[in-house]
């Protein structure tokens, strides 16, 4: 089957019989058979008829198809022959093009060759007239002309390079050598002549003669030009170095000026009377300045090393000021560009601040934290971005700024004492105020400080001594952790979160423990909020101590103790926070446990052991939550720590309520479930904006007071059956503690008897701890073994008979 078809008599399960019958369902329909048969015959004459013109088609398509085929290989050889004639035609058209275009090619050779010939004979003649004339005119001393004339003969002997294999070729360009030579000896006798190394300059000044001579020695051997420039710019400077010798009063220190003003004026002075004389690309003013500069660092730092013990930091600072104040005239005036030796560091312009101790704080208040003996010396250097010149004099200052960090050292230990100081004649911070909890003034100051210190250091230096302030700045950010902020904590009579002696005989008579003050809680919330910023500000100091340092010492720069000390400080305030909360709350959770719970008669309103530890906290949270507001999350560590620490001693004196009847442990309840409302609006008691409880807190919350609420209801059931009672404890607590469950029948106030029953009950009802883990709680009983288990179930068995 090609094609599908609805005709039964084309499907593959064909059964006549069954096709007869459809044909001729009842003897009626016999009555047609004629008609059906003719039907029937004439399907089949034309099947024959159309299976007969297929087999034909098929006949002929195979006579059509081998007819083609003859047909496109006559095809296929007449284009191959017609190929090939073109193949042979293109081959005598290229042997045609040679033999026509032969001659051309030997005429262009020709040619070519030719116009060489001409121009090297030219060349050589220009050559030639060239070295006689140059001879000539160096003999006259006629450098005007010389200095066009040999750059010519030096361009045109550069096109016979190829041919000094050749006599003649040769002898002129040793002729020209020798000429060069020639020149540059005569052209630094007339300079030295000029200027003797030995005299005075010639009051006459320049002459065109040694003008024309700079511009011959531009195309001489740098080496020529390099001695020209050396011995002029010595002979300009012999009388520096005669002035500022060492044993010269000008050459200390103090006096720093006069050298730098004596360069000025003889700059100007070059200017006026040999400015013209050199050509501009020289630079000579700049190498002038530039030799002067390496001059002078190497003397400085030679009389520094004689007179060390003389440097004092003012006179160090005043030095480095006037030094910074010149190089950074020298880049105003100067490009650079005679700097090639590479001897000069580039320095690292800052980034714009955007650190809150970067600001810029310099106004009165800044300035009153500075110490006096540095307040007129501060070196200014001008922001001049990319300053080729920075350092290429104050460098030799560097081996000498042990003086200004040890003064720096001096200075912030006398802060550190002035803000001790200052604190205890001031007192802590007044309560009460709008931004309560503020950061103590001196931090701000001290990170003020800080900044001077470490712009200026970056201006003196980017190397050691940076890592030498790093290590002060270390020092006294812990000094300051621990005097100012550790130093000021409020003493509590509790020395590790438990009560001592005194105060556990102060509950006994029924009075109130000692808490805080209202000043004594701001002073803790301020000294928090102090750390804070002190955490932050020193991370942003890290940062900025990387930037201005050298890439090299990067890494020995690193504030995380001094950050951990800070983060000390933050925990050990919150946690005197939270024990004097605490604390506050333990008389009234002692006052629970003494009640006599079996005698209540009936459910009233909440206790007043309830009501008292909400009004500490009423009393404490909001003024702490005030204090911090602006470190919300201190706020919230410290309700999570008081949870954790009320809750579980909450649920200890509970255990301690024994013996409780069923209206006990229902005013019990009640109670609990009033402390755990209390607790869970904790964060916004108090305050006229609700917040919504963060959920870490308030997870915390509601599973340690439903535990509270779950052992009061396990309390509350009857014990009876026991096995009813043991599951249930097990589903609403999941403690597998026995001590736990002894608590529990301690509460209910069973006899010992029914407990040891009782106890046995549970080990039996407990569920199997998981594989390869401890059993949950404090269970550590080991596997009972068969004769165990079955003294068990006896002894359960009597239980339940004697009960029945």
């Amino acid at each position: 089957q090609v094609f599908p078809s609805q005709d039964p008599l084309d499907r593959a399960d064909f059964n006549a019989v069954e096709y007869i019958n459809a044909l001729f369902p009842t003897e009626q329909s016999l009555a047609n058979i004629d008609e059906v048969v003719n039907k029937i015959r004439l399907k089949i004459r034309r099947l024959d008829d159309n299976i007969r013109t297929v087999v034909r088609g098929q006949t002929n398509v195979g006579q059509d198809g081998r007819q083609a085929l003859e047909e496109a290989q006559k095809a296929i050889q007449q284009l191959f022959g017609k190929i090939k004639d073109i193949k042979d035609k293109a081959e005598k058209s290229e042997q045609m093009v040679k033999e026509i275009t032969r001659d051309i090619k030997q005429l262009d050779h020709a040619k070519r060759h030719l116009t060489t010939s001409i121009t090297t004979l030219n060349h050589l003649h220009m050559l030639a007239g060239g070295v006689d004339s140059l001879e000539a005119m160096t003999r006259r001393r006629q450098y005007g002309e010389v200095a066009n004339l040999l750059q010519g003969v030096v361009n045109v002997l550069e096109h016979f390079n190829k041919y000094m294999g050749i006599p003649q070729i040769r002898q002129l360009s040793e002729r020209v050598k020798a000429a060069q030579n020639e020149l540059g000896q005569q052209i630094l006798a007339d300079f030295e002549e000029a200027f003797p190394s030995q005299g005075t300059k010639r009051t006459g000044g320049p002459s065109n003669v040694l003008r024309d001579a700079c511009l011959v020695a531009n195309v001489l051997d740098p080496r020529i030009k390099q001695e020209i420039i050396k011995k002029f710019i010595k002979q300009h400077l012999s009388e520096y170095l005669v002035l500022f010798q060492e044993n010269q009063d000008v050459a200390w220190l103090d006096k720093i000026d006069r050298r730098y003003a004596w360069i000025k004026r003889q700059l100007v002075d070059y200017e006026e009377k040999y400015g013209r004389m050199f050509p501009a690309e020289w630079c000579m003013t700049e190498r002038i300045a530039v030799e002067f500069c390496h001059v002078t660092r190497a003397e400085l730092s030679k009389i520094m090393r004689t007179r060390a013990k003389e440097i004092e930091v003012k006179l160090l600072l005043f030095a480095i000021q006037r030094t910074t104040n010149f190089e950074g005239l020298l880049a105003k005036r100067f490009s650079g560009c005679t700097l090639a030796d590479g001897t000069v560091k580039k320095p690292e312009v800052p980034p714009p601040s955007t650190n809150p101790f970067l600001e810029d704080e310099t106004g009165a208040e800044a300035d009153e934290i500075v110490m006096e003996k540095s307040d007129t010396d501060k070196p200014k250097k001008p922001k001049v971005p990319d300053n080729p010149f920075h350092g290429i004099v104050s460098k030799c200052f560097e081996p000498h700024l042990y003086v200004y960090i040890e003064s720096q050292d001096k200075n912030l230990g006398e802060l550190i004492d002035r803000f001790v100081a200052d604190f205890k004649a001031q007192g802590p911070p007044k309560p009460n105020v709008d931004e309560g909890g503020a950061v103590l003034p001196s931090c701000a100051d001290l990170f003020v400080y800080y900044k001077k210190c470490m712009v200026q250091c970056s201006q003196l230096s980017t190397g050691e001594p940076m890592i030498a302030l790093t290590t002060i700045f270390q020092k006294y950010l812990r000094e300051y952790a621990w005097k100012i902020l550790s130093g000021n904590l409020p003493k509590t009579t509790s020395s590790s979160g438990g009560l001592t002696i005194t105060s556990l005989l102060k509950e006994k008579e029924g009075s109130e423990v000692a808490k805080f003050t209202l000043e004594e809680l701001c002073l803790i919330c301020s000294i928090l909020s102090t750390a804070e910023y002190c955490l932050a500000t020193t991370q942003q100091l890290e940062e900025k101590l990387k930037e201005k340092v050298d890439a090299s010492l990067m890494e020995r720069i690193n504030l995380t103790g001094e950050m951990d000390t800070f983060s000390v400080v933050i925990s050990n305030s919150i946690q005197l926070l939270v024990q004097d909360l605490d604390a506050a709350c333990d008389p009234a959770l002692t006052a629970m446990s003494k009640m006599q719970w079996q005698n209540v008669e009936h459910v009233g309103d909440q206790s007043p052991y309830v009501t008292s530890v909400i009004l500490h906290i009423k009393q404490n949270v909001p003024i702490i939550r005030d204090n911090l507001a602006s470190t919300r999350k201190y706020f919230t560590q410290f309700c999570i720590k008081f949870a954790n620490s009320f809750i579980p001693k909450f649920i200890n004196h509970l255990f301690k309520c024994k013996p409780i009847s069923m209206v006990g442990a229902e005013q019990l309840l009640l109670d609990t479930h009033s402390l755990k409302m209390v607790l869970l609006d904790l964060p916004s008691i108090g305050s006229q904006v609700v917040r919504k409880a963060p959920a870490s807190y308030t997870k915390i919350v509601v599973k340690g007071m439903t535990r509270a609420e779950m052992i009061l209801k396990v309390v509350m059931a009857p014990h009876e059956p026991p096995v009813v009672f043991v599951d249930n404890y097990i589903k609403l607590l999941a403690d597998c503690s026995t001590d736990t469950f002894q608590k529990i029948l301690d509460m209910k106030g069973l006899k010992r008897s029914e407990q040891s029953s009782m106890l046995d009950l549970f080990r039996l009802r407990l569920p199997a701890p998981p594989p390869g883990g401890d059993s949950a709680g404090s269970l550590s009983l080991g596997a009972p073994t068969p004769e165990q288990e079955s003294s068990r179930i006896r002894k359960l068995e009597k239980l339940i008979k004697k009960r029945l």
